[in-house]
């Protein structure tokens, strides 16, 4: 948990200063090799995370208090209030969960931070999304297929450790992305995107019987075949999965570099975006490269910020805390709430977490079947 969650604003941090910049204005102010570490922004501060992070806090926030669609929205409109004030407004209380919990209180997240068009308009329809039938333009922003359904995403993959598996965090990411977006390949990527995630953490058998030299790929390889293999079982899959395999083809090629990166797009959109950061993490895939992946993933033309998100929720996944840049680390802003965050979750997700009053403060409602007196309330 720590790992995905803090890599991907690690990547969000390191590639947001240089986000709608392009590759050459990148060289000219950074050097030929771009950035090569945590840079300051037009404020002059470092380590500073974007709406990717901020959304995938409220994701994981979501998961928790509920782990469905609705408790997903209501989540969202959390992370919209704090797009709306400075600073958390007071708190709510009876049949308004809105203004609620521990999240919505963390004082940093009370920042906007280019958030995407998409995403805002569709958090204004406050009313129930019922999701449409996979395949099929969602209720809302039917014809955005923006990368913002992916880079909040990572959190499905990891909480889906159950008999339902890779389908169940597929098809409940895809069905939240269409809380903001309605086009197939926008929420179907979100949805390949969380089976990654899931395929990475969960251990695989060692032989398959659909693939008799699966023990051989490596995990993130293996990871990517079996979400593009799910994927591919959907309606109108076929915009995502040919970005997912035009990325591993290119990842064999050998020779990474920000052109090779462009050439995948520029990951405005959601199928480029999760093409791009699985290119970046299959070129450096090994845990002491996870620094030269990040690198890569942001030093482009294109959305850097979400890129190298996705990206480090990839490594994150895989390697876990201890393969991040430590240096990176210590500059990260809200390290010490998204790691609390994490270990929550991560209690939470093995059913390990007492359901006591203080634990009800933190995240309320959610019907929660834990233990503990506060359990049954």
């Amino acid at each position: 948990m720590r790992g995905c969650l803090l890599g991907g604003a690690l990547g969000d941090a390191l590639g947001a200063p240089i986000e709608f910049e392009s590759i050459g204005r990148i060289r000219h102010q950074h050097g030929p090799e771009g950035v090569t570490g945590l840079v300051p922004d037009w404020r002059g501060a470092v380590g500073l995370i974007t709406d990717d992070t901020q959304m995938t806090l409220f994701t994981v926030e979501g998961l928790i208090r509920g782990g469905d669609v609705g408790a997903v929205h209501r989540a969202y409109l959390r992370w919209l209030d704090t797009q709306r004030h400075p600073s958390p407004p007071p708190g709510s209380s009876g049949s308004d969960p809105i203004r609620t919990g521990l999240l919505r209180e963390q004082g940093w997240l009370y920042s906007r931070r280019a958030p995407g068009n998409a995403c805002l308009s569709g958090l204004r329809h406050r009313g129930a999304v019922v999701p449409a039938p996979f395949g099929e333009p969602g209720p809302v922003n039917p014809d955005s297929k923006g990368c913002g359904t992916v880079m909040r995403s990572a959190p499905f993959g990891l909480r889906a450790q159950s008999p339902r598996g890779p389908r169940h965090a597929f098809d409940l990411a895809a069905e939240c992305a269409q809380l903001t977006h309605g086009h197939p390949t926008g929420y179907l990527a979100a949805g390949a995107f969380a089976a990654v995630v899931h395929f990475l953490v969960t251990s695989p058998p060692a032989v398959s019987p659909f693939s008799p030299n699966m023990a051989e790929e490596e995990p993130l390889a293996r990871a990517v075949r079996q979400a593009t293999d799910l994927l591919e079982t959907y309606p109108a899959h076929e915009e995502t999965s040919r970005a997912l395999r035009t990325a591993v083809s290119l990842a064999a090629e050998g020779d990474p570099s920000p052109e090779r990166v462009e050439s995948l797009g520029g990951a405005w959109v959601a199928e480029e975006a999760l093409a791009i950061a699985v290119y970046c993490a299959l070129a450096h895939p090994a845990p002491g490269d996870v620094e030269r992946a990040l690198l890569l993933a942001v030093n482009h033309s294109g959305d850097s910020d979400s890129t190298g998100a996705v990206c480090g929720n990839l490594l994150g996944a895989l390697h876990g805390e201890t393969a991040l840049p430590a240096g990176w680390l210590t500059h990260l802003e809200g390290r010490d709430a998204i790691t609390e965050l994490a270990d929550d979750f991560a209690a939470w997700s093995t059913g390990e977490q007492e359901i006591t009053d203080t634990w009800l403060g933190r995240y309320p409602g959610g019907g929660y079947q834990g233990t503990g007196p506060a359990a049954s309330k």
